[in-house]
C-alpha cells in the first residue's frame, strides 16, 4: 500500500513536472519576444529613455492598441547596457539564448552596437539598430542579421553638407573621440566637395572644458579667407557650444551643427540663423503617423516627442510591418527576406531598408534656427526636406 502510494505520488509529480515544462513553451509559442537593449543609465541615458518611449508608443500604434500580431502577444524585454560595450554584448547573448527573444532592438551607443554585431551573427537572429549612428555598423562591421532604422553618419554628413558645402567656406570639425564622432567626421569630409576642411579636433566623450580644443580650432580658422565655420558633432553630456563664449565673432567664425534633443537645442537659441540638417523635429514632418506620435506624447507627457522618440517609434513600425507580412512568423530567414527592400511608414514618412546593407533610406531636414520666445530651445525651421532620392548614401559593406 505504502509503495503504491509512493508510485502514485511519483506519477502525479511527473505529470505536474511535464505541465510545468510545457506551459512556458506553450506561452512562448504564442508570444513574440523582443529584447530592447539600450542606455537606461549611463552617458546617453536621455537618448535611451526617449527611444524606449517611442518604441512602446510605436508598438501600440502599429498594432492598433492590441500589442499583438496575428494573435501573438508582443512581449518587450528591457535590458540596460549602461553604455558599456562588453555589457551590451553579454546582454544580447542572454536575450537570444535565455529569454528566447526572436529579435532585438538597440542599442543607444555606436560603441556598444559594434560590440553587439557579432552576437547577432553567432545566434543568427536580427538586431534592429536604433539609434546608434556610426557608418561602420552598416559598413565594414555589418552582417546580414543587422538592420537599421536610425540614420547613419553618411546621412547626417551628406544632409549637413547641403547646408555648408559652398565655395570659399573653410570648416574645422569638433567631435568626440569614439566611433560616433570619428565616423561622423569621416563621412562629412567625404560629403564636402566645394568647401575646405582645415582641421579636425577630437576630444574625450566626457569633456566639460572645451577651452584648449576651441583655441586650436580658432588658430586654424582665424586667418582663413571667406566664411569660417566650426562644425560640431557631439552626443550626450558636455556642452561644446560653450566655445561661443570665446568671442568667435571677433574672428568671423560661425558655429554649425546637426539636430539634437530639445534640451541640447536650448544652446541653439543663441545662434539665430544657424543652418544645419536634422534627423527629426516634431514640427517638421506632415503625415498621419507623426500626428499620432505628437498627439500621444502630448497626452501622456504634456511635451512634444523628441529626436530619439521618433526613432523608437520608427523601429516599432518596422518590426510590426515585417511581422504582419510574415503572419507573425519570427523565423530569421523569413524576416530577413521580408525586410530586405521593405518600405514602412514612420513619423518621418516612408523609410525603405536598402537590400544591400539594410540601412533605412529616409528624408533629412535642412533647417535654419529661429529664436522664438515661446520655446525654450532654438526652433529649427524647415528650409528644405532632403529626400532619400536626393542623397547618394554610399554602400560601405563588403556584401
Amino acid at each position: 500500500m505504502h509503495r503504491r502510494h509512493l508510485v502514485a505520488l511519483a506519477t502525479v509529480s511527473a505529470a505536474l513536472g511535464a505541465t510545468a515544462l510545457t506551459t512556458p513553451a506553450l506561452a512562448q509559442s504564442n508570444e513574440i519576444r523582443i529584447a530592447h537593449i539600450y542606455s537606461k543609465t549611463g552617458p546617453l541615458e536621455a537618448y535611451g529613455k526617449q527611444t524606449q518611449t517611442g518604441l512602446m508608443m510605436g508598438l501600440d500604434y502599429a498594432t492598433g492598441g492590441t500589442m499583438a500580431v496575428n494573435g501573438k502577444k508582443i512581449v518587450v524585454i528591457e535590458k540596460d547596457d549602461q553604455g558599456k560595450p562588453d555589457l551590451g554584448k553579454s546582454l544580447l547573448a542572454a536575450a537570444y539564448a535565455d529569454d528566447k527573444a526572436a529579435l532585438a532592438v538597440g542599442p543607444t551607443s555606436s560603441g556598444v552596437a559594434l560590440a553587439m554585431l557579432p552576437v547577432a551573427e553567432e545566434y543568427k537572429k536580427i538586431l534592429l539598430v536604433e539609434p546608434a549612428v556610426a557608418d561602420s555598423i552598416t559598413g565594414d562591421k555589418w552582417n546580414k542579421y543587422i538592420f537599421r532604422t536610425g540614420r547613419n553618419s553618411s546621412q547626417d554628413a551628406i544632409s549637413n553638407a547641403v547646408a555648408l558645402d559652398k565655395p570659399g567656406v573653410s570648416i574645422a570639425t569638433l567631435a568626440q573621440d569614439y566611433a560616433f564622432g570619428r565616423d561622423g567626421v569621416k563621412a562629412f569630409k567625404e560629403a564636402i566637395k566645394k568647401a575646405k576642411i582645415v582641421h579636425e579636433e577630437y576630444l574625450p566623450q566626457n569633456t566639460t572644458d572645451f577651452t584648449a580644443g576651441a583655441q586650436r580650432l580658432i588658430d586654424k580658422l582665424k586667418d582663413q579667407p571667406g566664411r569660417k565655420v566650426i562644425w560640431i558633432v557631439w552626443a550626450g553630456a558636455g556642452n561644446p557650444f560653450k566655445i561661443a563664449d570665446l568671442d568667435l565673432k571677433r574672428y568671423g567664425i560661425e558655429i554649425a551643427t546637426g539636430g539634437n534633443i530639445l534640451p541640447a537645442m536650448a544652446s541653439y537659441k543663441q545662434f539665430p540663423g544657424m543652418e544645419g540638417a536634422t534627423y527629426y523635429y516634431f514640427g517638421i514632418p506632415k503625415n498621419p503617423v507623426n500626428e499620432a506620435l505628437v498627439a500621444a506624447h502630448y497626452k501622456e507627457f504634456k511635451t512634444p516627442p523628441d529626436f530619439f522618440t521618433a526613432g523608437g517609434f520608427s523601429a516599432a513600425m518596422a518590426v510590426v510591418t515585417a511581422l504582419k507580412k510574415t503572419g507573425g512568423d519570427t523565423g530569421t530567414n523569413k524576416l530577413i527576406s521580408t525586410m530586405e527592400g521593405m518600405t514602412f511608414d514612420t513619423p518621418k514618412g516612408p523609410m525603405t531598408f536598402r537590400k544591400e546593407d539594410h540601412q533605412a533610406l529616409q528624408s533629412m531636414y535642412h533647417f535654419k534656427i529661429k529664436a522664438d520666445p515661446a520655446f525654450a530651445w532654438g526652433v529649427p525651421e524647415l528650409v528644405h526636406e532632403i529626400k532619400a532620392s536626393e542623397m547618394d548614401i554610399p554602400i560601405k559593406n563588403k556584401r
